[in-house]
């Protein structure tokens, strides 16, 4: 039996909401994926149902046929008081390589300065924190890391940028993450990471899944490098260890 209630409305007709408490909580994501990984397991044909879980929810997608919502409403929430003993799928710690130069940390300066830290200050919090993914979206791969330090708590930018490069990694509200791809955004950039966040040609487009851990690490410039042709020759190794927290 689940520690927390749930409550589910549909979502257009190909799609129903499965919502949890409207809180950033650890606790309620991990119910959230275990119930998830229990549909996925045990209840729903997974090559016809699309299962997206994120902060407080979870989607669910059917885009062959309409979804008889009250049939499928009394179900899920048997399901949901079922997946007590359920476990969610392996978590695993991400560590990826930002390079915080000033080239790439274009707003560095300026957010040190209001966050009253001097630069190496903040790149040392930025690094020595590990990060919740509580959602990917917005664009393909990008990454909602929840658990940013109260230090680094920063409003975003009043105006936001039309190009925000590939990579570059920012901070905004209690959020860190990475740009997967260029595009514009309102993030304050710190950094770019070298590796590539999503790759449309993989068959797992976006390494990363929700419940995992990132932290960063510090890169130079010459590593960085390094990092860029290692990608796009295919060697690159990416750190990665099992999560049992």
């Amino acid at each position: 039996m689940s520690d927390f209630s749930i409550s589910i409305r549909p979502f257009g007709v190909h799609a129903i909401l499965v919502e949890w408490p409207n809180k950033v909580d650890e606790a309620i994501l991990n119910d959230i994926l275990k119930f998830a990984n229990y549909l996925e397991s045990n209840c729903l044909d997974v090559a016809k149902w699309e299962i997206v879980a994120a902060y407080n929810s979870v989607t669910l997608i059917l885009r062959q046929e309409p979804i008889d919502f009250d049939r499928l409403k009394n179900r899920l929430k048997q399901w949901h008081a079922e997946c007590g003993d359920s476990k969610p799928k392996q978590k695993y710690l991400w560590r990826l390589p930002v390079c915080y130069d000033l080239e790439f940390g274009i707003d560095l300066e300026e957010v040190a300065k209001k966050l009253a830290l001097k630069v190496p200050e903040l790149i040392q919090q930025h690094t020595e924190n590990v990060y919740t993914v509580y959602g990917i979206g917005f664009l393909p791969g990008f990454m909602y890391l929840g658990g940013l330090p109260k230090s680094l708590e920063i409003a975003r930018k009043a105006t936001p940028r039309l190009k925000v490069q590939k990579g570059a990694v920012g901070l905004a509200g209690k959020q860190t993450g990475i740009y997967p791809q260029e595009s514009p955004g309102g993030w304050n950039i710190i950094g770019n990471c070298s590796v590539p966040m999503f790759n449309a040609k993989d068959e797992n487009p976006c390494f990363v899944n929700v419940g995992d851990k990132v932290q960063f690490y510090a890169i130079e410039r010459a590593e960085y490098d390094l990092h860029k042709i290692e990608g796009e020759v295919g060697i690159y190794k990416l750190e990665k260890t099992e999560w049992n927290a």
